[in-house]
């Protein structure tokens, strides 16, 4: 998650904080490097209380298991296995050989998405794209945009062609399915097309120290309208979700659930709502991590998904696949046509 430049100088300003006092050195072998690990995470991660993770009990378990003359991809495994008991896939640890990666957070639930489905049946491959937007008009005049990722840059260019071309639409579906996040200055100039007056996004709360509850009181953050002259959408609007919406693209969710014209569709987000912190072992390894928490407009965590709006959850009904229906997206099309 690519944070904006407000955030990230909270952020710098709070790890300086939390980093004064004195930090031990540790030794570049197997111990050393566990135990620099285990510390790091320890004094920065956010999510110990709402996970109900006993980092001093992962300690206990983990550490006997550390041999002086263990080989590092035998360290690397046995490291990648402390961190799965995060359940964040916030949370890697990169080595030249490996990148570790807490996969079960999506792979335990339906995919619900096929990109073919809705390129051949429902666009005929006669789609248009703008930067990192594909979109089109569907039938019953309702206008469709699928954005991959946040990680995709979007101008206001872009986004001023495609809803100039979708403005004679009833509705608009915007398909995050599968997107994995990227940029939180991507989800904010997204999200400012949508609102007519100066919006809660959020709060974030930060580390004012090493311990696991020593946390700064939830600082608010907003996002305003897009400047003047740029076109904007008030007409309904239907966010499309599965497990693999994640990082910035839940953060999207968690703003546009709230606005009025909007209703989510689909299945519970994967979450990843932590502003990740990037740290190295002595043998220089990196480990990133969710470091301070953010939470939607209503003070609450994100951290684990964001359901369907009510009556919204849906899946993709894989027996009719085959013959071209994507289930979810023509719910929304229905939903749309009634609202």
């Amino acid at each position: 998650m690519k944070i904006p430049k407000f955030l990230t100088s909270l952020l710098v300003a709070v790890l300086s904080l939390t980093a004064c006092h004195s930090l031990p050195e540790y030794e570049n072998d197997p111990e050393g490097n566990f135990d620099a690990l285990w510390t790091i995470i320890d004094e920065h991660y956010c999510f110990f209380k709402e996970k109900n993770v006993d980092w001093r009990g992962v300690y206990t378990e983990f550490r006997p298991k550390v041999r002086p003359d263990m080989t590092s991809q035998e360290l690397f495994s046995l490291c990648a296995e402390m961190l799965d008991v995060l359940e964040d896939g916030h949370t890697n640890l990169s080595s030249s050989f490996n990148t570790s990666y807490y996969r079960r957070w999506w792979s335990d639930y339906p995919q619900n998405y096929n990109a073919r489905v809705i390129e051949q049946y429902y666009f005929n491959f006669n789609y248009r794209q703008a930067a990192g937007l594909m979109y089109g008009i569907l039938l019953d005049n309702i206008g469709y945009v699928r954005y991959d990722s946040f990680a995709d840059g979007v101008g206001e260019g872009n986004l001023d062609s495609v809803l100039a071309y979708l403005s004679t639409c009833n509705g608009l579906i915007i398909d995050i399915r599968d997107n994995g996040g990227g940029s939180m200055t991507n989800v904010d100039k997204i999200v400012a097309r949508f609102i007519t007056e100066r919006t809660l996004m959020g709060y974030i709360s930060h580390k004012t120290g090493p311990g696991h509850d020593s946390f700064s009181d939830p600082r608010p953050y907003y996002i305003d309208p897009a400047p003047a002259g740029r076109l904007m959408w008030s007409k309904p609007t239907v966010v499309l979700t599965n497990r693999s919406t994640f990082s910035a693209a839940n953060n999207f969710v968690s703003v546009m659930q709230y606005l009025p014209q909007v209703k989510i569709v689909g299945s519970r987000t994967g979450g990843g709502s932590g502003m990740p912190f990037s740290s190295e072992l002595p043998n220089g390894w990196g480990i990133r991590f969710s470091a301070c928490s953010v939470l939607d407009a209503r003070g609450n965590t994100t951290e684990f998904g964001i359901d369907p709006s009510p009556g919204c959850e849906v899946d993709l009904d894989e027996r009719l696949v085959a013959d071209g229906h994507d289930t979810m997206l023509d719910f929304a099309v229905d939903m749309l046509c009634q609202m």
